[in-house]
């Protein structure tokens, strides 16, 4: 079976992944970048004079044999890699930066791109169309088709090198990850766990023929050790475990890969005419440049953090109460937080936790994706899966129209990294008189189910599922005629708000009394429970706001000022967390060497945009609450002006569309308790 196609024999031309063999992928990479570079050619060197159809919507749609080919792989690497996908990742990394430079390098191709684009005015294009052309245009000049010969060979030794090194980045991560285990014999150490949680441990342990408990670094078995252990010393154990990722004396150290990364992406954006990496990249997004951003962080901060130290010092002062803590340490905060919430709002996890099986709340983000934007999903076992875990869907609309195909990938394993995304495996785009639809998938790490009990998610699990939905949401309901405008290819500082908008939905009775039914009794989630949900919505809200806003500082220490003096990683991170540090430092410790977001993913100068989208999310959320949580007016004006239209028009002219003003900052300080 070869992968080289676009096309394949399945059920809505799914990606055929029982039928792909790992020896298969090199060849076909080689053949897809060679019938690439043939595409390419035939654009940058026909004789006809430059027309928008023969340059500029030829180009959005070349390559897409070897897009398909790449979401295959490098999905697949994200969510079930192996030491051979590792390995041929190392091989063709730098064979797809080769070409991206060989692309965007291609003088003869500039120069029809610029042709058409020096004539713009003249050729009645469409607001799709016009931003397509700027887009093409911009991204070549940014992308050095300006530069001088030897510059352009200096850039494409950076761009290669940076390839490896991120691959190597978050190899390391995984590997560190998976290494690391909490074996444990005796029940007295468990002392706090929920029965849930121990029941997990005790089946790992079983699973590797082992007695006693295993704990891991993996999410569903971290955060609630570090949340109910009693025994602090445990905690603090596995807690600097957790921090020490990529960061001990071993192979899998990242600080000099980091160091590197840092340096290369300066040198680059210094050789593109930029003064740092972050003014390269924030040129395209809602922000426009670092001052922006720093202000936007530092006018945040200085709301939530008096709010911030007032909940240190309560949630200090309550672990000195309970416990005698003198000093609260980073192990301590999870611990404290939630005995706090339990004392102050009678509400912990566990209580709500039978209210949240994960087929009801799955089921539950469908009936409200059908409210809100008229789409049913239907579970089908007729599409290939690449885990046995994966759920596969269909989704239509109400007139039965097929809309995408919906991949769910619920459960930690040793193949899949951390965390929890939203990616696709087929872009949507109108092409030859069809609407080409998506393939959009979410892999999250939720808590498995037991023996004696089904997939029952946190409350923060539920908030996750509903996050990475809104993703998909956004990939699904596609509607533009370029693959390279459709979906979440929009500005970084734009993509969160469909996700973040949709935990919205968690909070509200009318919405939770869809999904919110006790696994067993089938009883629907008490009102006093949903109220003090909403109650405990805000809770240590000012603590979690400095929290976000110390990675959104440390992103932009390493991308928006010069690192090249920089040879003390955590020295410099250090100091960068200076005015957000609550906690006392772990000298173990370092945030850097596992922080995949900004170095092994897509928010290197963005992380700030999680905090600048709840600003948008709060504010458009604020109109759905002042009209009804199920307005179907608004909910299609949500889908006609955000969700449909991808990257077609500047992401403020459609929260405009959308909003009919500009958001403003006061529904977000109102939602987290910062302004009364």
């Amino acid at each position: 079976m070869s992968i080289l196609t676009q096309h394949f024999e399945t059920v809505h031309n799914t990606a055929p992944f029982s039928k792909i063999n790992n020896e298969d992928y090199i060849p076909a990479f080689d053949q897809a970048i060679a019938s690439t570079r043939t595409e390419i050619d035939a654009i940058a060197n026909t004789v006809e004079p430059a027309t928008f159809d023969n340059t500029i919507v030829a180009l959005a749609f070349s390559g897409m044999s070897l897009d398909r080919l790449s979401s295959i792989f490098f999905n697949l690497h994200s969510a079930e890699t192996n030491d051979e996908l590792e390995q041929i990742a190392q091989e063709v990394a730098p064979k797809l930066a080769a070409l991206g430079n060989d692309i965007t390098l291609n003088f003869d191709l500039f120069k029809r791109i610029k042709q058409v684009y020096d004539h713009k005015e003249k050729l009645d294009l469409t607001l799709e169309q016009t931003t397509l052309l700027e887009k093409n245009y911009k991204d070549f000049v940014r992308n050095g088709a300006l530069l001088s010969d030897d510059k352009k060979e200096q850039l494409r030794a950076i761009d290669t090198e940076l390839s490896l090194l991120k691959l190597k980045y978050g190899e390391h991560v995984l590997a560190d990850t998976n290494a690391y285990e909490l074996h444990l014999t005796d029940e007295a150490e468990l002392a706090g766990l929920p029965d849930g949680v121990k029941e997990a441990a005790s089946g790992l342990a079983r699973s590797q023929e082992k007695t006693g408990w295993i704990f891991t670094l993996d999410y569903p078995s971290y955060i609630p050790f570090v949340t109910y252990a009693e025994n602090r010393e445990l905690r603090k154990i596995i807690s600097i475990a957790a921090g020490k990722k990529a960061y001990q004396d071993n192979e899998n150290n990242n600080e000099e890969i980091v160091l590197k990364i840092a340096k290369l992406r300066f040198q680059r954006a210094q050789l593109l005419g930029y003064e740092t990496h972050a003014h390269f990249v924030l040129e395209e997004r809602m922000a426009q440049n670092p001052d922006k951003v720093n202000a936007f962080l530092d006018d945040l901060l200085t709301k939530a953090k008096p709010a911030a130290k007032d909940e240190f010092q309560e949630l200090r002062s309550f672990a000195s109460e309970t416990d005698g803590i003198t000093i609260l340490e980073k192990w301590d905060g999870a611990y404290y937080a939630e005995k706090l919430k339990q004392k102050k709002f009678q509400l912990d996890d566990e209580q709500l936790k039978p209210y949240f099986k994960l087929e009801n709340v799955l089921q539950g983000a469908f009936e409200i994706a059908g409210k809100l934007f008229g789409l049913r999903f239907s579970e089908v076992q007729t599409i290939d899966k690449y885990h046995k875990d994966v759920q596969t869907f269909e989704v239509k609309d109400d007139e039965d129209n097929f809309i995408a195909v919906f991949y769910a990938d619920f459960f930690p394993r040793k193949g899949k990294r951390n965390g929890a995304w939203m990616t696709s495996f087929k872009p949507q785009y109108k092409k030859d008189g069809k609407n080409e639809r998506p393939h959009v998938s979410i892999v999250c790490n939720f808590t498995p189910a037991t023996e004696t009990k089904p997939s029952l998610l946190t409350f923060n699990e539920v908030t996750t599922l509903f996050h990475e939905f809104g993703h998909a949401l956004h990939g699904m309901l596609a509607d533009t005629v370029y693959p390279t405008l459709s979906g979440t290819a929009v500005f970084w500082d734009f993509v969160e708000l469909p996700s973040q908008i949709m935990e919205n939905w968690c909070y509200e009775q009318e919405a939770l009394a869809l999904f919110a039914k006790h696994y067993e009794t089938g009883e629907p989630i008490p009102m006093d429970l949903v109220e003090k949900i909403r109650e405990s919505a805000s809770f240590l809200e000012g603590m979690a706001t400095l929290r976000q806003l110390s990675f959104g500082k440390l992103d932009m220490g390493w991308h928006g000022q010069d690192p090249t003096t920089i040879d003390n990683l955590k020295k410099f991170e250090n100091d960068q967390f200076a005015s957000t540090q609550l906690y006392p430092d772990v000298t173990d410790n370092a945030m850097s060497t596992s922080f995949s977001h900004i170095f092994n993913g897509g928010y290197s100068s963005g992380y700030y945009s999680y905090k600048w989208a709840e600003v948008l999310d709060a504010d458009a959320f604020d109109y759905f609450k002042q009209n009804g949580i199920f307005n179907k007016e608004i909910a299609t004006k949500f889908k006609n002006t955000v969700l449909s239209k991808g990257g077609t028009e500047h992401p403020m002219s459609l929260y405009k569309q959308f909003r009919g003003q500009e958001p403003t900052v006061e529904a977000l300080l109102k939602r987290a308790g910062l302004m009364k």
